[in-house]
């Protein structure tokens, strides 16, 4: 009896432990049915489900020979391509960039949307910008964790007709790249705590050498200054997805990089490129920081960018790619075994295991 009574009072803790985990469950704002062609209406991005995503519009002073279409960061917004904007414009190409889902003035800001909805709006975007300018290329810039979503988003087969991709400083700091520590409290704060609001306040991050800039996102009301827990647990959800992606061979796609980002580390990007393999071109600026469109040398980058989406094939201007070639290093890979090798290696596991019969 004693120990029906312990099993029944552990199997009663657990189940309330469940309740009370259930009932910390982290906050989400998953798009709706899909109802309606996307489209652009004024200044909002109207996505499948109806939801209307500002819109923000730099045209070209001429007549455009391409567009660029941009995927900001975390805690950021649409108008985080507005420096980049003044250099491509000029350039002759049109720019758009819209505020993601719990970002900016979408609505609901700072509570996450969840992979799947970023990467159906990105999609969204996509199809409208091709319906408006049909006969312009179109190339997506992703930044942070908007090149995490473009990453995933091409390599899942949501980028159609799109002429190439650029992410800059992707966020792939993905679980398989973390400590178990920090996997861990994560997890637990994602799931008791999740409306609990973190900052990197204190922490001796620098995202930028351009001050001024940095001083002017902290006065910008519409950029958040502080993360839930169940908004980081989700965007490590989406690292782990782009982590995951394999974009296809023959899709331009490129990959830049500032030496001294301190936002997502060396290791798990130099990983992710060389996984990535023959499938990306890669850039890296000495000088640069996680914020490369807006550091004080951004207008290297701007050139670099403008001069691929003219030609993907073109050797970058800033010579950023002979500096990848120095600090991605890649190792070689294992040459295959000659036929006999692999034979004689066969016959040696075969006599092994009828020994051990």
């Amino acid at each position: 009896m004693r120990s029906d009574r312990k099993t029944t009072a552990f199997a009663a803790a657990l189940a309330a432990a469940a309740l009370a985990l259930a009932a910390c469950a982290p906050e989400r704002q998953p798009a709706g049915p899909r109802v309606e062609a996307p489209r652009i209406e004024g200044s909002a991005l109207v996505a499948g489900d109806g939801a209307r995503l500002p819109l923000h519009v730099w045209r070209s002073a001429g007549r455009p020979r391409a567009v660029i279409l941009g995927v900001h960061g975390l805690n950021d917004y649409g108008a985080a391509f507005a420096i980049p904007a003044e250099s491509w414009t000029a350039a002759g190409i049109a720019v758009y960039g819209f505020d993601q889902r719990g970002f900016g003035a979408a609505g609901a800001p700072g509570i996450w949307a969840g992979a799947d909805t970023l990467i159906d709006d990105l999609a969204d975007a996509a199809t409208a910008l091709r319906r408006r300018h049909p006969a312009l290329p179109l190339h997506v810039v992703g930044v942070s964790m908007g090149g995490a979503v473009a990453a995933a988003a091409l390599a899942e087969g949501r980028l159609r007709g799109v002429a190439g991709v650029a992410l800059v400083a992707p966020a792939v700091r993905a679980r398989a790249t973390m400590p178990f520590t920090h996997r861990a409290a994560l997890w637990l704060a994602a799931r008791t705590t999740p409306w609990m609001k973190l900052s990197g306040r204190g922490l001796g991050i620098v995202a930028s050498d351009n001050d001024e800039m940095l001083r002017a996102l902290g006065r910008d009301p519409l950029v958040l200054k502080e993360t839930r827990a169940d908004t980081l647990a989700g965007l490590v959800d989406l690292m782990d997805r782009a982590w995951a992606a394999r974009p296809a061979a023959g899709k331009p796609l490129l990959l830049l990089y500032g030496a001294r980002d301190e936002l997502v580390p060396r290791a798990p990007t130099a990983a992710w490129r060389c996984r990535l393999g023959a499938a990306a071109r890669a850039g890296v600026y000495r000088g640069g920081y996680h914020m490369l469109l807006r550091d004080l040398q951004a207008a290297v980058v701007h050139r670099d960018v403008a001069s691929w989406t003219g030609d993907p094939s073109r050797p970058l201007p800033s010579g950023a790619e002979e500096e990848a070639g120095r600090f991605f290093s890649c190792p070689a890979p294992a040459p295959a075994p000659a036929p006999a090798a692999r034979r004689r290696r066969a016959h040696g596991v075969f006599r092994v295991r009828r020994a051990a019969k």
